[in-house]
Parts: C-alpha cells; structure tokens; sequence
C-alpha cells in the first residue's frame, strides 16, 4: 500500500476508534448483560459485542477486501494472513470493565501479506489514542510518540501477569525480583501501552492473537521487541506467552526464562 493511502486510512480509521470510544462511554450508562465464556474470569458483556459489531461494519467500509479476525466471533474465519487483515479487539480488559469502569482498552492490528502495518490501542476512560505504524509514525492523540528509551530490566517497573507471577510460569517471580517491581493492570492493551510511553520495561503475559496484534505494530515501530517467551517469533494466529520489552530487557528476561526450558 502507497504511503499516501495507508496515511489516509490510518486517519480514518483514527476517527473510528473515536467513535467506537463514544459508542462505549454511551453504553457505560446503561444496563450491562454479562456473560461467562470459558470461566468467571472470562466474561463478555452486550457492550463487547455491540462495539465489534461497530468496529467490524466500519472496517470493510474502509477495507471491503480484508478479512477480519474479531475477539467475539463476528468477523471472519481467519486462516491465513495473506492480503489484508485486521485483528480486532472491542474490550480489552472485560473484567476491569464491568466491575472497576476503568482501565480497558480498544484495539486493532492491521497486517498486509503478513506484515504489520497500523496497530491502535485506545486507553478508554485515559482517553488516549495510540495510533500508527512502520511507514506513518506512531502518534498519542495526533501527537508524535518518541521512541522509549532501551532501559535494561533492573532500572524498570515490569508489566506482569497475575496468573503467570501468582503461580511462578517462565520465572515471572524472578523476572520481577531482577525488575524495580511488577505493575498488574488486567488489561494487555493498557500494560502494552505503558510499555510504549516509556512506563515499563516490559509486559509478559498469556495473550491470545487479539490482545497483542496492535501492540505488536507498535512496538516494533517504536524500536521495541515482541517476542514469545522463549525470543522465538510471535505466531498472528495463535495464543502463547507474549514478551513486549526493550532490547535490553528482553535479553535480561530471556537470560531468567529460558535457565529452565
């Protein structure tokens, strides 16, 4: 895709998440349908499934030639990323929706013939818009986001994941040891942009395609590093263990983490 156009649909779809944060905030005041999808700690809400609906409709108006792999199912059956695909998130972070009305998120990652190319994390009730990729820059709000700088995990607070630290997976206890401390969000779009504002170090965490394909773009426009937990490459379609970090601490977490795989 020409520079021009991708700039032009980045914008465009800049507007969109503005719309979809406004279509949230409205629903916000109204009766809540909570569901359980695999647990009570996985739920999913009438206001999920009405923002992707949203989200869905006003992508293939842009893109009407991409698929789209959506967290609720209204999408697409994405097997492939070839061509155009958008990888859509309507709430991240369901749980802290419904009971704390703060602290979710609002994404999409867009990927042409594999490659990342536009990623937007929307910080809801922060009202902050993280937005771009490799070709465009990445922006907060339409202003141009610098680069973190590349801090080694021992100067840096860590993002961690409550059920990897609680129960020890990848060494997390020892990856927050070797950090200033763990910062626990419920939320990867949130942690995820804390890593690109320079606010973390790192965020490590079970995420499913959805929860990392914005952040990805990113953070690798950013200089910043996606891997899986073991440095191998991130798989688009698939759910793993996720590391999102600069250079220095994903060597420093690598080092800890793979002592024992």
């Amino acid at each position: 895709m020409e520079k021009q156009a991708l700039q032009q649909l980045n914008q465009a779809v800049q507007t969109v998440f503005q719309q979809a944060r406004q279509h949230v905030l409205t629903k916000m005041g109204e009766k809540l349908t909570v569901a359980e999808k695999t647990s009570r700690k996985d739920l999913v809400t009438n206001v999920d499934r009405s923002n992707e609906l949203f989200l869905v409709q006003q992508l293939r108006q842009l893109d009407p030639q991409a698929h789209i792999l959506a967290e609720e199912g209204l999408g697409d059956h994405v097997t492939s990323l070839a061509g155009h695909v958008w990888i859509v998130d309507p709430i991240d972070g369901t749980m802290n929706f419904v009971h704390q009305r703060n602290h979710f998120a609002i994404m999409a990652g867009y990927y042409v013939d594999g490659e990342p190319t536009l990623g937007y994390i929307y910080d809801v009730m922060g009202n902050r818009l993280y937005a771009g990729g490799p070709q465009v820059g990445v922006t907060v709000n339409g202003q141009p986001l610098a680069a973190p700088a590349d801090l080694p995990l021992s100067d840096g607070l860590f993002g961690a994941s409550a059920p990897l630290l609680i129960h020890n997976r990848f060494q997390m206890q020892a990856v927050v040891d070797a950090s200033l401390g763990p910062r626990i969000m419920g939320s990867a779009g949130i942690q995820i942009s804390q890593v690109l504002a320079g606010e973390l170090v790192g965020y490590l965490s079970y995420l499913r395609p959805w929860d990392f394909a914005a952040g990805r773009v990113l953070a690798e426009s950013l200089g910043l590093v996606v891997s899986q937990v073991d440095g191998t490459p991130v798989n688009m379609l698939s759910s793993g263990a996720v590391l999102v970090a600069t250079k220095r601490a994903q060597r420093a977490i690598l080092a800890i983490v793979t002592q024992t795989m």
